[in-house]
């Protein structure tokens, strides 16, 4: 998909249950209010390259009514896109673009009201019908998401993920739900709620979603945070409820809180959505009349979902011999110690129509099963591309360092893709051809090319000069906000440089394909494909060791849990928005569902060994898989980030605290960055 976001005003949330207050004002006076338009929202939505932009306002104004009566609406809405506003009149029905609108009739007058704005740009990577979000239904819901659905929900081969939601979530009973209980109350027999639909869904999502009947917002992020969404609550400065995939540059470098002595600021106006389902049910119950909405945070409803959110792992200590036997060898004598473990990985096995028999077969059966679904059911060229052309555009690219994880997924990705496409590996250097990952991405292009011969893999080599790129800089500095800190900014420059595509590949000039030239080329591809979440399920952090000698297995397996859960703040929102400002979506293989479920079910041991050293024991399930998929050279790789892979690290901490020595001692990773001084 691509980005959404909404803005609300005219109305008064009730924040208590989220623990959440308008933030007084701050105590230095602030001379420059943060002003940002919807335009300034639009512009920061068009950067993503969507192939459509649509806005819809819906105003709600509370009616006049007799003392002991029920509460009534009013509802207007204007469709901004088509630049016709639509307003029925005693209950009659129009009809625009498909779609009909409708609202309740009064001849009282309203007392306030409030305006909801809804932004959708759209990516479309599915459905053979071309969509404008919002989209909006015969009961005048209105919807705009960014995601993709690859389960929970079934999505036909001509539909867009989108259009089978808003169907989804239309059949539900949004006009008899107990937002307490989220069961249906009244003469509505149907099973599912809302909360069950956005429960179910498998895939990366963000949602807004306005259920008319019930006069209610919906709004929230899957569990794991693969999609972004930024929230900024009420202020006194600013009273407006906002959300956004991405937040305008000006809400950055002109923002509602100070800045503190060192230039960095204190209160940011945006905050990451914590993942979640939350709803705001609006009435007018205040003594002036004015509209208020009451802001909830609902539990998910689906229990396989609950158990990876809390990471429920059976086996995580080892007994004598466990780790020196091999599984395969000692899969019936651990039958009795080790039964609730086994009964977990026969339950990942069902389905799966090859015999398996150790750990790293059953993740690999499920990790190619996750690049089939993110790679294998849209119609991305259909209708616009040549048959002749296909050769020549590859669909899907590849964040690539030539490391484990990224080499993984490349020999994966020739296994689901058509033969006749190129797989482009982005790869990007501060450093030119020294860069580490510059020289493990070329090494693994040589390895891709022996195990798939018939493949062209092309490795777009991305140059970048850091000081050359201010203007660059500042505007990343906006897309990873609320993120603030120096390994934030070298990452987010990085992946966006990355994700770009624009750099240099090596062409043949003869038939024998013996010499080779150097030209520009740029990667079209709309789908980026990111080893995200493999160190976190697979324990490749040095954090992991170091936890490990301090506290053993259940340290370590504490440590992994924590990374799970917050990698929607620390990783994912940054990383999405910083990818799909180039017109590209993020893929991670590795956070899909099953495969975080088949990772769980394993005994900890099977899926790292600290004890061996680095390169060996750390993500040891994972250098199991790609010795089965003939990576050996891969498979014996350490870890290396990006920001240290790339360089940019060193050619950062060069420039902002004089050497890599100083930046160590200053620990400059976790340092805020000061937004005036990083431009000059």
């Amino acid at each position: 998909m691509c980005g959404i976001a909404l803005v609300v005003s005219g109305c008064r949330l009730d924040l208590s249950s989220l623990h959440v207050d308008a933030r007084a004002p701050s105590p230095h006076p602030v001379h420059e209010h943060l002003e940002f338009s919807i335009d300034d929202l639009k512009a920061a939505l068009r950067r993503r390259g969507p192939d459509s932009l649509g806005e819809v306002k819906v105003f709600i104004s509370s009616i006049c009514s007799n003392p002991g009566e029920e509460q009534q609406f009013e509802c207007f809405v204007e469709r901004v896109d088509c630049g016709v506003a639509f307003q029925n009149q005693n209950d009659q029905h129009e009809m625009a673009n498909g779609r009909i609108l409708q609202s309740h009739a009064s001849c009282s007058s309203p007392i306030s009201g409030a305006q909801f704005c809804f932004l959708g740009a759209t990516l479309q990577l599915r459905g053979l019908n071309p969509i404008v979000q919002p989209l909006m239904d015969a009961s005048r819901n209105v919807l705009v998401y960014n995601g993709e659905i690859f389960g929970g929900i079934h999505v036909e081969y001509h539909q867009n993920d989108a259009e089978a939601l808003m169907q989804a979530l239309g059949n539900c009973c949004a006009s008899n739900v107990s937002l307490d209980t989220n069961t249906c109350v009244g003469e509505c027999k149907r099973e599912s709620t809302i909360v069950d639909v956005l429960s179910n869904i498998q895939g990366p999502w963000a949602i807004i979603y306005f259920a008319d009947s019930a006069k209610t917002l919906w709004f929230g992020r899957d569990a794991f945070g693969r999609r972004s969404l930024l929230v900024h609550w009420p202020t006194v400065e600013d009273s407006r409820f906002l959300l956004s995939s991405v937040s305008p540059a000006s809400s950055m470098f002109h923002d509602s809180g100070h800045d503190n002595d060192n230039g960095t600021c204190e209160v940011s106006f945006w905050e990451e959505l914590p993942c979640g389902i939350y709803s705001i049910s609006f009435d007018a119950r205040s003594t002036d009349g004015c509209l208020v909405g009451e802001v909830k945070r609902h539990e998910w409803t689906n229990e396989s979902l609950k158990e990876l959110i809390e990471w429920k792992r059976t086996c995580i200590v080892p007994k004598p011999g466990d780790i020196s036997s091999s599984y395969h060898e000692d899969l019936l004598s651990q039958h009795e110690s080790n039964s609730a473990c086994l009964h977990n990985l026969q339950s990942v096995s069902e389905g799966i129509q090859a015999p398996v028999s150790t750990p790293a077969e059953i993740l690999l059966d499920a990790l190619r099963k996750s690049l089939i679904r993110r790679t294998s059911l849209y119609t991305i060229f259909q209708g616009t591309t040549s048959a002749s052309r296909k050769a020549e555009l590859g669909p899907v690219a590849i964040l690539f360092s030539g490391g484990l994880d990224s080499m993984i997924l490349a020999a994966l990705l020739d296994e689901c893709l058509d033969a006749c496409y190129e797989i482009d590996l982005l790869n990007v250097s501060f450093d030119g051809c020294s860069a580490p990952d510059r020289i493990s991405a070329k090494a693994g292009v040589q390895e891709l090319t022996r195990i798939a011969p018939l493949r062209r893999w092309k490795l777009v080599e991305i140059d970048a000069d850091l000081s050359n790129l201010t203007s660059e800089t500042k505007h990343v500095m906006s897309l990873i906000n609320p993120a603030n800190t120096y390994m934030d900014l070298n990452i987010g420059i990085a992946l966006w440089l990355a994700s770009g595509g624009d750099g240099w590949i090596y062409e043949s000039i003869d038939k024998d394909d013996k010499f080779h030239r150097r030209v520009k080329y740029k990667s079209q591809a709309k789908i980026l494909l990111v080893g995200s979440g493999a160190d976190e399920q697979c324990a490749g952090y040095g954090r992991h060791r170091t936890k490990y000698r301090q506290g053993g297995w259940h340290l370590l397996n504490e440590e992994m849990k924590l990374d799970i859960q917050r990698i929607w703040k620390r990783n994912l929102g940054r990383d999405d928005r910083c990818i799909a400002d180039n017109g590209k979506e993020a893929r991670f293989p590795f956070l899909d569902e099953d495969v975080i479920h088949t990772l769980l079910a394993f005994p900890l041991w099977e899926v790292t060994n600290l004890e061996k050293p680095a390169g060996t024991g750390d993500k040891k399930i994972l250098r199991e898989v790609a010795k089965l998929l003939g990576l050996h050279e891969a498979g014996a790789l350490p870890k290396r980030a990006i920001q240290f892979g790339s360089r940019i690290a060193r050619e950062s901490n060069r420039k902002n605290f004089g050497s890599n020595r100083a930046a160590n001692q200053a620990s400059a990773g976790s340092v805020k960055f000061n937004k005036h001084s990083v431009l000059q």
